[in-house]
């Protein structure tokens, strides 16, 4: 097994949702596995003065055509949730807490399943009922993760683990780190699972 890779990405991001979809089965392919990393791009665009695609109508109106096309191309459920977009906050801590409570795995499911709930459902996720449902369908404790996400510590580690993507080289989302390579957009995995094979190859 060599060396697993970085993917970032915010639960608010619709192409992060679709690359969330593909990013294990293309690194199980390649010997890999992946660290899972929940960020939020709005930190990351005001590290560098980026501003949000929401915020410019005619890039908005660009990427509104182009979700719907991918997902049409790719065959993934998808829909914008109401009041969409909005700074998805709770989901991300709460993946930390389940990470620190029990283990990476369960943490990568029930961020798949918060991707699938949120984009492929249409359910609002900026709710911690709603997040704690979800981790209550994994088996996980409602109770104790309503506690664990709200806590300071948790809140702490997650603004934290932006700054340190920001430290990596992460301005936007989806983001994964391979071999020390960044792959910057969903667009951007077909080159990703070249560099993967080629590392196999030597």
């Amino acid at each position: 097994m060599t060396a697993a890779i970085d993917f970032y990405f915010d639960f608010s991001s619709p192409y992060a949702y679709f690359a969330a979809r593909r990013i294990e089965q293309l690194a199980a392919a390649h010997g890999r596995t992946v660290n899972w990393h929940p960020v939020l791009v709005a930190a990351l665009t005001q590290s560098t003065g980026t501003p949000l695609a929401v915020t410019v109508p005619v890039k908005w109106h660009y990427v509104n055509l182009d979700m719907q096309r991918v997902a049409a191309a790719d065959n993934i459920p998808f829909q914008l949730p109401p009041g969409f977009p909005k700074l998805m906050l709770e989901p991300g801590r709460a993946m930390l807490w389940i990470r620190e409570t029990h283990g990476a795995d369960k943490a990568a499911k029930f961020a798949r399943t918060c991707f699938q709930v949120y984009f492929g459902d249409g359910i609002d996720l900026a709710d911690a009922d709603v997040v704690a449902g979800i981790g209550a369908s994994l088996g996980i404790d409602r109770a104790a993760l309503l506690e664990g996400m709200a806590s300071s510590a948790i809140k702490q580690q997650f603004k934290q683990g932006g700054a340190v993507a920001v430290e990596q080289g992460v301005f936007g989302v989806p983001f994964v780190i391979a071999d020390d390579e960044p792959f910057w957009g969903y667009d951007r995995l077909a080159l990703l699972e070249r560099k993967l094979a080629s590392a196999v190859l030597r």
